[in-house]
């Protein structure tokens, strides 16, 4: 099969993936709040512990599955993830009580590998100059879900906050199917390698990975990175719930904006610039407008000023497929799932410690108690993270460039 054709597999698999995801994000506080009988600013809190659930299992699971996407191949690993996902929504969409919202979460931590499983599908089936153009579709493909996940969630959301988990399981469960029957296997027998338990837990992930310094470097820009994205998931629906009274349908829209934005950013605009920048400089140019775009959510007085902030913030689309293009040019062919569940077991380690402190902090200064009532305090939290990544990527390119001259 063609190269762009497999491509195109992976592409749908990874766009009906996001729509499950975005259709259950305008809903969520509302769940959250019906089923613990809490407050809003109770309920962020709880979501800050459900979403640590969540993180706690991918950041184990995650070595796990991309070792055995390495011996067994992507396309196994991937339906059994996919299946272990819409488990997880049927059962969150069901649950009475608190505890099986969190025993859904830990199944959605196991399912969490579907797209670094993907990612790890195009390392085996492109070049690697072309693989940030194919990763930043991937990203394309995410956001694309997020144009429609979202407001079909927040017009579902009128009809009751458990109707889009369910629905999200359908698609998801549809997706399954399709992948059964037409997904290709990308990984050649002769890039495959035993498993090795050794290796497949998080320390054993990392420690591999200190053959190759330049990556390691990358990785700690990514973990700084990370630390800061994952504010806006965290707390963008108790954000605008709090701050403008937004609906469901608010927000469900608002996200799909950024669906847009996104879209165009790693659909189209990456591509163009890739060429002309190269990887370093499209994510350093990525990382200075995610830090300008949190802190315009940290202080936009109007709901109307949060969709231009939502444009400039749509490059943060750049920081992710050029990182991984240049870590994945320095690692064989036999690891490219290790490295992708490496980077999964970091974005779990991420997810463990980012949401708790958002949630955590937007609960305090949203509450009566504050010394001032600022709930963008996670945005500007999520800024000055960002801004360290930056300096931390700016110092890696000096020295990667100091060392290419010595040679």
């Amino acid at each position: 099969m063609r190269p762009q054709l497999a491509f195109a597999f992976i592409f749908v698999t990874v766009l009906l993936d996001s729509v499950g995801f975005g259709i259950i994000m305008p809903v969520v506080p509302q769940l959250i709040m019906d089923v613990s009988k809490s407050s809003l600013t109770d309920a962020a809190r709880i979501s800050g512990a459900l979403m640590f659930t969540f993180a706690g299992m991918q950041f184990v699971a995650s070595p796990i599955m991309g070792n055995l996407s390495d011996r067994f191949g992507r396309r196994p690993v991937l339906l059994c993830s996919l299946l272990a996902m819409g488990c997880n929504y049927l059962l969150m969409g069901w649950a009475p009580t608190l505890l099986w919202l969190f025993v859904g979460r830990l199944i959605g931590g196991i399912s969490a590998s579907t797209y670094g499983t993907a990612n790890a599908y195009v390392a085996d089936t492109f070049p690697a100059e072309k693989r940030a153009q194919y990763f930043a579709l991937l990203g394309a493909g995410f956001g694309t879900g997020f144009i429609i996940g979202p407001a079909v969630g927040g017009y579902l959301g009128e009809f009751g906050p458990r109707t889009p988990f369910y629905a999200a399981a359908g698609l998801t469960f549809v997706n399954v199917i399709y992948g059964f029957f037409v997904l290709p296997e990308s990984l050649k027998a002769e890039n495959r390698r035993k498993f090795d338990l050794a290796r497949a837990n998080p320390v054993g992930a990392f420690s591999q990975l200190w053959q190759y310094p330049e990556v390691i470097a990358l990785v700690v820009v990514y973990f700084f990175y990370m630390l800061g994205h994952f504010a806006l998931p965290s707390i963008w629906a108790f954000f605008t719930i709090e701050k403008f009274g937004w609906s469901p349908r608010d927000i469900g829209l608002s996200l799909s904006v950024v669906g847009i934005a996104m879209i165009f950013v790693q659909g189209f605009l990456i591509r163009q610039v890739l060429p002309l920048w190269g990887p370093n400089k499209t994510a350093i140019v990525g990382l200075i407008a995610t830090a300008l775009s949190f802190f315009g959510y940290a202080f936009v007085p109007y709901a109307w000023m949060i969709y231009p902030v939502i444009v400039i913030g749509a490059l943060q689309g750049f920081v992710v497929p050029s990182l991984q293009s240049i870590m994945s040019a320095r690692i064989p062919g036999n690891a490219q799932g290790e490295l992708q569940g490496a980077l999964g077991s970091m974005s779990g380690l991420v997810a463990i410690l980012s949401p708790p402190f958002m949630t955590q902090l937007f609960a305090y200064f949203s509450s009566d108690g504050a010394v001032i009532h600022f709930p963008g305090a996670p945005f500007f939290a999520a800024a000055l993270l960002t801004l360290f990544a930056l300096a931390l990527l700016l110092r890696s390119v000096g020295t990667h460039r100091t060392a290419q001259a010595n040679e």
